[in-house]
């Protein structure tokens, strides 16, 4: 029969404290307390009987315990909006990257797009004392991003444009992200254009169709707007299905997709229908996340600074917790189109 440790005996089992390191090491709490925190005013051959002393007993400092007595983490948050799309992922590496360069741990939520969610995660991250919050939010005009602020906690809005100057944001002008997609294929010669995206009430999506419209006006060119209910691969075979459906002396040659998770699923659909990419149906992207580039056919998108976005947005995050004459900054990115072969036949 397998033998096991007695729950009596594992609850008993606790970790070493300071107290049992001084103990150890023949010191006072303070000397202990000061090669923690302070270890210059220690000299170095009892800085090293102590080391041993917490090395001998398995010591790990009490991280959380410190930052709360000191009233502020070392770590900062990032409430990203949807983790199953690259794009906020790569987001994040840029923040990872300001993050490990100013010797400060991240924290990383997911929302999935649901507000609920989101506040629950805001009110646990404000209870943590985090250093401060960047976040993607569902609605970046919900008050609970004020009251953060208004409660000593730096926020800093990323992928969105703030709606007030309260906070720092860090965005790319996706207004003009549209029009260079438009651009470019009214420059193929196309004249009858799909529009693929929603819902409308993500902010980025009205944007680009804007910028898509703008760019279309006076042209002469027709726009069909494919609506979908969440950006996604699926979402993407759907609108496919909807497009090939259509008469074929009205069907559009191009579209525009207002992500690259909705350009592949649409680029899929049309392989699975035998529908030729750019032949019978161009596409174009946004976001060019790594796997745009990597298709079975290489996609046309609008490139945004994924990473330079997520380190610019913990700067000023990290400037705004530490810097007394901290000013709010709202950043603005210029997008860039990369052709590929989705839209331009060999």
């Amino acid at each position: 029969m397998a033998t096991g440790t007695d729950p009596s005996t594992a609850r008993s089992v606790r970790s070493p404290s300071v107290k049992d390191v001084a103990t150890r090491a023949g010191v006072s709490l303070g000397t202990v307390s000061n090669v923690l925190n302070r270890p210059d005013r220690v000299s170095e051959a009892t800085r090293s009987r102590v080391e041993k002393a917490m090395a001998d007993l398995g010591f790990v400092r009490n991280e959380s315990a410190r930052q709360l007595r000191a009233g502020r983490s070392s770590t900062i948050a990032y409430v990203m909006l949807d983790a199953s799309n690259p794009f906020f992922t790569d987001v994040a590496q840029g923040i990872e990257d300001a993050a490990e360069q100013a010797d400060m741990s991240l924290f990383i939520c997911n929302s999935d797009n649901r507000a609920s969610r989101e506040a629950r995660y805001l009110q646990r991250l404000q209870q943590q004392r985090v250093t401060g919050i960047l976040i993607t939010p569902v609605d970046p005009s919900h008050p609970s991003l004020d009251e953060l602020s208004r409660h000593g906690t730096p926020v800093v809005i990323v992928d969105r444009v703030g709606n007030t100057e309260d906070h720092c944001s860090v965005a790319v002008d996706d207004v003009l992200g549209g029009r260079l997609a438009i651009e470019h294929l009214l420059d193929l010669g196309h004249e009858r254009i799909a529009f693929v995206g929603g819902p409308e009430s993500i902010g980025q999506v009205r944007d680009r169709l804007d910028g898509a419209r703008g760019a279309l006006a006076g042209t002469g060119a027709s726009l069909t707007v494919v609506h979908t209910s969440a950006l996604s691969v699926a979402e993407g075979r759907s609108a496919g299905e909807r497009i090939a459906g259509l008469p074929r002396s009205s069907r559009p040659t191009a579209a525009f997709c207002a992500n690259d998770l909705l350009a592949l699923g649409l680029l899929q659909q049309c392989v699975g229908l035998g529908i030729g990419v750019p032949d019978q149906l161009a596409i174009v992207g946004y976001d060019d996340i790594d796997f745009a580039a990597a298709a079975a056919v290489p996609l046309t998108s609008v490139r945004q600074p994924r990473r330079d976005l997520g380190r610019t947005a913990a700067e000023l995050l990290l400037d705004e917790a530490t810097n007394a004459d901290h000013e709010h900054q709202q950043v603005l990115f210029t997008p860039v189109l990369v052709a590929r072969a989705s839209t331009r036949r060999t």
